[in-house]
């Protein structure tokens, strides 16, 4: 009996006279019955205790898809699953599980800190399991779903149960590391690329001389030596810096210096790995743009020697990556291949070459000739018109629905290198959509896919990059997770800076706009699911878009008109401090692009490509990163942990990771000027039942950051904190 019930039967008890019925209600009410007064008194009475008590609290409402919440959180299909659902104490009614099928009322299953604990158990079968709560208080009914408190019940906004779908538990919030091999350290001279080595999209093939210089507008074929070598040689400054996961742009033979264009899917670019038979002749002469004459090249890539080397060479990185402790993944380009490519060989690099078919550019009995769509049955031999990805010659259309046999290679490719002796930790496939020429096609080849390296490697991760909502993608069956574009770098970049990620628009409107980030924020997430979210690679910058820290300059260009200088031109390190505070503390996997914890600036592609600044880096920008590092690495709570939204004003944002016991707090003051902030903490699960302590671990500033511990008391739940301009704070709390 609870203290309602308790007060009512007092009550009824009571020697206090009753009001007699006639004196309390109209004169039209004269003719009720007593029984119909006593009911009436009954009701008034009980409306009466009702009122007593504590006003309904919906800001203490809470559940996700995390670990405390959802038991399992990753369940297979048959699996009984816990599902729990927070209220403040004594301050509901009843709480229903509400699904497709059932409505089950849920019991209080703990009490902890001012707050209930409510749970139900449920089997999930085959299907998707989707639910939502009801939450009754009093007269009052209201839902909860994946957006929050509502009125209304919207079947969209349920929360869903994929069975089956877990991602591996080392890259739920892992610290990735993206390297563009070229430009990060130039290990091994031997192996570079040299001036005039070949012919390349109207040029020939360049060797930059000095480290430091700014990338050519069209400088695909500017190579600065960086290799495999150069990483293995700055492995203890990663280690140092916390980096748990590597991530290398293409690695596979190429002739550009990106190598989103693959030559040999096989092999390891020579360039990149290891040269022990060399040609000491047959670099191009001047006039000369015939790749067929490009001996040099022809030996270095083709030759079996070096392309065992480089591979050798590459599993003794990824065996020292290991020792480590560290993980390692690989760029997977496979909606096309570059006109260098065995199969087609357009460059005619391959035609004489002992122990390699005929390329299908070269001939109509090329046994790789269905690998692509050609337009012109009669053009052979040396057959142009065949498809190329968005129209580029130089990049040819891989044709999957033409050829099980290419289907079935890449297949085995994928395989390949997440086994023995590589032992590579996962893929992340370049935009991953556009495959074949059917969604349905597409969605079958990665179901595929999956099957495959997960039958070699059942922790390898498979992360896409991809443009819009990738949720039809995210069922357990295709891609664990996807580059966060959507629900990270965008809404982060135009909340903190107003610019758009490849600086070419600048939006004073959304410039600390924190509803519009939020609210960004929460519809994406929405599409991710947990076990995606907390996988998903969580980026400031990329080999695609400019640098986070060149969009704190509010400069709208690109290097071909605003100059290389423009770049680096009034930039504001403090808001990157603000950024890389959010990127360490939001869910997911943060991502940290080679050069951008050294203080790299660079406009959208080419000019994000600039060289690893060794010597000239930001010492300060390094320190934060460990330091952030660090903490993220810490707190279990930042890499698992429910996120809640606290407090947002015009440049201002609060938010929290917690579980039932543990709160990582953090406030971000995007102004100009310092200012005094109030924010309520019971969303978070601090009680506002008494004081609580939380401890300072970072705190950010116009000028730097501070490990300075620094306590902080949350009167009754509420926390008064003075932020500094340009700042962030990240407090700690556990129970």
């Amino acid at each position: 009996m609870d203290y309602r019930e308790e007060q009512f039967l007092r009550m009824q008890q009571s020697d206090t006279p009753k009001v007699p019925f006639y004196m309390s209600y109209p004169m039209q009410n004269l003719y009720l019955t007593e029984m119909e007064y006593e009911k009436a008194d009954i009701k008034k009475r009980m409306q009466y205790i009702l009122n007593m008590r504590s006003v309904f609290n919906k800001e203490a409402l809470f559940s996700d898809g995390t670990e405390y919440y959802r038991i399992p959180a990753e369940p297979k299909a048959g699996d009984t699953v816990t599902i729990k659902f927070r209220t403040q104490r004594n301050n509901v009614d009843s709480v229903y599980l509400v699904s497709q099928e059932q409505r089950v009322q849920m019991e209080i299953c703990g009490t902890e800190n001012g707050f209930d604990y409510y749970s139900a158990q449920v089997t999930i079968g085959e299907d998707i399991f989707r639910y939502y709560f009801e939450i009754q208080y009093g007269w009052v009914t209201c839902y909860y779903n994946n957006q929050g408190v509502c009125m209304k019940h919207e079947g969209r906004m349920d929360f869903e149960i994929y069975p089956g779908f877990d991602t591996p538990k080392w890259a739920k919030g892992a610290v990735m590391y993206q390297i563009y091999v070229d430009r990060f350290l130039n290990g091994d001279p031997t192996n570079d690329v040299v001036t005039g080595e070949y012919h390349y999209i109207g040029d020939k093939s360049v060797q930059v001389e000095q480290w430091n210089k700014i990338p050519a507008v069209m400088g695909v074929r500017e190579f600065y030596g960086g290799d495999l070598q150069g990483i293995m040689n700055k492995l203890d400054y990663l280690q140092d810096l916390g980096v748990e996961v590597i991530y290398l742009n293409p690695i596979f033979v190429s002739p550009s210096n990106h190598k989103y264009d693959c030559q040999d899917y096989d092999y390891v670019d020579p360039h990149y790995g290891r040269i022990v038979e060399d040609c000491n002749e047959g670099i191009l002469l001047v006039d000369d743009d015939d790749n067929s004459h490009a001996w040099k090249y022809i030996k270095r890539v083709t030759d079996k020697k070096n392309l065992e080397a480089s591979n050798e060479l590459f599993a003794k990185l990824t065996a020292e990556i290991h020792r480590r402790g560290m993980k390692i993944i690989l760029d997977g380009v496979f909606n096309h291949c570059g006109s260098f490519n065995k199969w087609m060989d357009r460059e005619r690099i391959y035609e004489n070459q002992e122990g390699y078919p005929k390329g299908a550019y070269v001939s109509a009995d090329s046994p790789y000739r269905n690998f692509f769509s050609f337009n012109d049955p009669n053009a052979w031999p040396y057959n142009t018109s065949y498809d190329g990805w968005w129209a580029h010659d130089t990049l040819p259309k891989l044709n999957y629905e033409g050829s099980r046999e290419l289907y079935d290679y890449i297949l085995r490719v994928g395989q390949k290198w997440v086994s023995a002796p590589y032992n590579v930790d996962g893929w992340r496939l370049d935009v991953a959509a556009d495959l074949g020429h059917s969604n349905d096609f597409n969605h079958q080849f990665w179901k595929d896919f999956r099957k495959a390296v997960k039958a070699a490697n059942p922790n390898a991760i498979i992360l896409a990059e991809h443009y819009g909502n990738p949720e039809g993608w995210l069922k357990g069956d295709e891609w664990d997770t996807v580059m966060n574009y959507d629900a990270f770098m965008e809404p982060l970049t135009w909340f903190l800076t107003g610019m758009e990620k490849h600086s070419d628009e600048y939006r004073e409107d959304l410039l600390g706009n924190s509803e519009a980030f939020i609210g960004a924020m929460k519809t994406h997430m929405r599409a991710l699911h947990m076990s995606a979210l907390q996988t998903a690679m969580n980026e400031l910058s990329n080999h695609d878009h400019s640098r986070f820290l060149t969009r704190t300059n509010h400069r709208v260009g690109r290097i071909s008109y605003a100059g290389p200088e423009a770049a680096s031109e009034g930039v504001n390190p403090a808001v990157m401090r603000e950024a890389v505070t959010i990127q360490m503390t939001w869910p997911g996997a943060p991502t940290v692009y080679y050069g951008d914890e050294a203080g790299l600036c660079g406009f959208t592609d080419p000019d994000n490509r600039r060289t690893y600044p060794w010597g000239r880096e930001d010492y300060q920008m390094i320190d934060f990163h460990r330091v952030m590092i660090r903490i993220h690495k810490k707190y279990e709570v930042l890499k698992t942990g429910s996120l809640g939204f606290l407090w947002n004003d015009y440049q201002g944002l609060c938010y929290a990771r917690f579980s039932h016991d543990e709160q990582i707090i953090v406030i971000v003051n995007n102004q100009e000027e310092g200012r005094e902030v109030e924010i309520r903490l019971e969303q978070a699960g601090i009680s506002r039942l008494e004081d609580t302590k939380l401890k300072r671990v970072v705190m950010t500033s116009a000028v730097g950051f501070t490990e300075e511990c620094k306590e902080y008391t949350a009167a009754a739940g509420i926390l008064k904190i003075t932020m500094p301009a340009f700042g962030a704070v990240v407090l700690h709390h556990k129970n």
